[in-house]
Formats: C-alpha cells, structure tokens, sequence
C-alpha cells in the first residue's frame, strides 16, 4: 500500500493533536501499622469479653511525581495489602476463642476495627497483662518502569507483633465451703444451709449473697437473698435460706444458682461470677394401701378397716385419711386421723359405710387421699389412692335358707321315725 504526502501529513497531525498522558509516581516509606484496643481495656474474672481492636495505618506519602511517561502504578507503597491480624493470651488468663481473621487492605491515613472473642478464666488473679497482637502483610516496595508501557512490582511481607494491655480488676470469688439441705422432699419446703468463702482479690462491702432458679430446675428459692455486710478476702460466712421443691421432682441433685452482690473499692455495684451448685433432693411423701377391707353386702352397714403406709422419704405428721363414698356408698364418717407416719410406718382407718339396697355385686374402687403436715408445718395432701371393696349378695336370704333347712331336717326325721313304727 502506497501513501501519498498528504496522508502522511494528515497522521503526522493526528499524532500532534492527540493528548500526552501523565502518570503518577510516589516515593513513599511503606505503611506504618498500629494497634489497640478500643474502648475499655479493663475485663472482669469469669466475664465472656468481646475485645475490639482498632488496627491504624499511618505510613503517608512523601513525595508524589506527575510527569508524561510515567506508567500509572496499582497499588500504592503505603497500603497494607492482605492484612491478618492474630490475637493470643500470651500470660494472660484469658483465653481468645476467635481465630486470626484476614481484613483485606488498610489504605494510609485509615483504620479497620476487628472484633476477638475471649473468655477471662473464672479464678483469674487481679492484674495488667500483655496479650499479642501479630499483623501479617505484604506492600509495594518498588515499582521499576521499563520503557513507555511496562512496569514490575517488588512486593514485601511483613510479620510484626504488637502488645495491647489489658488488666483484669479484683473482684471477689465465692467458694461454697459447705451445704447443708434440710427436709428438701419433692413438693415440699426445706432450708438450705451454705457456708461460703471470698476467695477473691478485694474485699466486699454491703455484701448481699443471692441464690436463683437455674433454668427449669425443681428447686425454686423462696428467700432469695440475705445480707452479709463486709466480707472480707478469705472471709467466711453462714448463710440459710428456705426454697421450694415441685411435686415433679425425682430423688436426685438439681442445680441452683449462686452470687454475690456487692460494693468495690471505687464504691461501685458488682455482681459476682455465678457459682452452679448441686442441691440433694429426696423423692416425696407418698403413701399406699396395703390391705383391703373385709367384702360388704348390698343393704349392708359396717365399719370397714383400711391400712395405709407411708412409702415415702420423710415423716408425715397429723396424717388424717379421707375416701370418698359415692354411689352406691354413702357414709357419716368417712375420715380417720393416722396421726405421725415415719417412712415405711403403717396405721389403720376405720370409716362407716353403707351399702344401697340396689347396689350391684362387684369389685368397686374408691378414691382417698391422705392429708398430712410437712417438716416445716406446711399443709400437704397426697396423690389420690384406690382402696378395693367387694360387694356380695344380700345376707336377707340367709334365714328363709335356714328355715327351709330345718323343715327338710324335720320330714326327713319325721320319716324315718315312722318307718321304725311300722317295722315294730
């Protein structure tokens, strides 16, 4: 292909017309990565502690070059490119539950946040501690130009680690010393004794220990708290309270709640880490019918007799039984006082009853129930029971039998005494 002068003069204008591009260039000493934490720094025993840490960079630009034939560059040399920030307890009683997290690139100038969730150690002694924060990252060390349309990267990694402080404040521990539990039967009332320890690095002031319902535990408390004033480091104190068992609960420990509320140093409110402890229950007062009454018959009244026993783990006392006559029964005096029953005693009723003339012979079965007072003088009444009575026919048949007994008894003689006669 031939080109005229005019067409070459034509490009050569074109090319004088078309715009230089400039490009930029920056000189720069490479990002510059901080860190703390932000907010407070101050975390309690036993507390599950979310630690936020503000990573800065403040590597700036020194000198920045805008010139044609310059090769526009990607990254600039103070970004932190691919951070990876690493948090450990190192000393501290602390555990991090959190791993290390990427936070992608921390421009100069700016600042990322990352949260760390950590768990303080329930015994953790009062105290600063240094725990390590590590940064992992690369940046643009060099970018070397070669000609008008090329350009190469030198990148460098980078490994620092950077203490943040913490302290754990003294608070005080409990330590439950002993347990005492008194007539804890299930659907009953009980006292519970505790003997506790400040095992903790400050004392406490207006102190208040306080119990509560763990979950859906049986064991619900009735007093709740008790004041114990000041108490000591290494103190030891007594305390009782009286709680509640439900009807449903079995012969095992349930859990119970336990803290301290109280005044530090500084006069502010605390509340201490709660202790889970293991309260013993027993299984309740219950009570079964170990005999059945001598059977009645239809039309019949009588006195019947009814042995009941208690079965359960605890005394009942003032034990009264009661059943309920309903038809074809009906009765004047259908309770009978037991008196005290200790575990596995028996004692008798005696109840009056009466029979209907239609009554059906047959095996009936009668509620009762026991009404009884608890350890604590609280009104009880036991689960329902069936006590089995027998109805039997009518004993009105019985004389004209025996009439016509005799009379048979009488011919049958009578016969053979003539007989004799008549052989004579």
């Amino acid at each position: 292909m031939k080109f005229t002068h005019l067409g070459i003069l034509v490009i050569f204008i074109g090319l004088l017309l078309v715009p230089v591009q400039a490009g930029t260039k920056y000189m720069s000493g490479g990002p510059e990565l901080t860190a703390s934490i932000a907010g407070s720094n101050e975390v309690s025993p036993g507390e599950d502690a979310t630690i936020r840490v503000n990573v800065e960079n403040k590597g700036l630009i020194d000198i920045k070059f805008v010139q044609s034939g310059i090769v526009e560059r990607d990254d600039l040399p103070n970004t932190a490119k691919l951070v990876r920030v690493s948090l450990e307890a190192g000393d501290a009683p602390i555990t991090i539950k959190s791993d290390p997290q990427m936070i992608g690139d921390i421009k100069g100038g700016t600042h990322i946040q990352v949260p760390f969730s950590a768990k303080v150690n329930a015994d953790a002694k009062a105290g600063s501690y240094i725990l390590p924060l590590t940064l992992e990252y690369t940046y643009l060390r060099e970018a070397e130009q070669y000609g008008q349309d090329s350009i190469i990267y030198t990148y460098k990694d980078v490994s620092e680690t950077i203490g943040l402080p913490v302290i754990i404040k003294p608070e005080a521990f409990l330590q439950i010393a002993d347990l005492t539990a008194e007539h804890l039967n299930a659907g009953n009332e009980g006292y519970l004794t505790l003997r506790i320890q400040n095992v903790g690095y400050v004392d406490a002031g207006s102190a208040i220990l306080k119990i509560s319902r763990n979950g859906n535990s049986p064991v619900i408390p009735t007093d709740s708290s008790v004041f114990i004033g000041d108490f000591p480091v290494n103190g030891t104190v007594e305390t009782r309270f009286k709680v509640s068992v439900s009807r449903e609960a079995g012969e095992q420990s349930y859990p119970l709640d336990v803290f301290l509320v109280y005044e530090d140093h500084t006069g502010d409110t605390v509340t201490s880490d709660v202790v889970t402890i293991g309260i013993p229950v027993q299984g309740k007062i219950e009570f079964s019918v170990t005999s059945s009454p001598e059977p009645l018959r239809v039309g019949e009244k009588a006195v019947i007799e009814v042995e009941y026993q208690n079965t359960g783990a605890a005394t009942a006392y003032s034990a009264q039984a009661r059943i309920s006559a309903v038809d074809p029964f009906t009765s004047n005096d259908d309770t009978a006082f037991l008196g005290d029953l200790e575990p596995g005693e028996k004692a008798v009723a005696r109840y009056e009853l009466s029979v209907d003339d239609s009554a059906t012979p047959k095996e009936y079965g009668l509620d009762s129930e026991i009404r009884y007072r608890d350890a604590l003088d609280n009104s009880q009444i036991s689960d329902s029971m069936k006590v089995r009575l027998l109805v039997e026919e009518s004993s009105s048949l019985l004389p004209i039998i025996a009439v016509l007994a005799l009379l048979i008894a009488g011919s049958g003689a009578a016969y053979y005494f003539m007989g004799r006669k008549k052989k004579s």
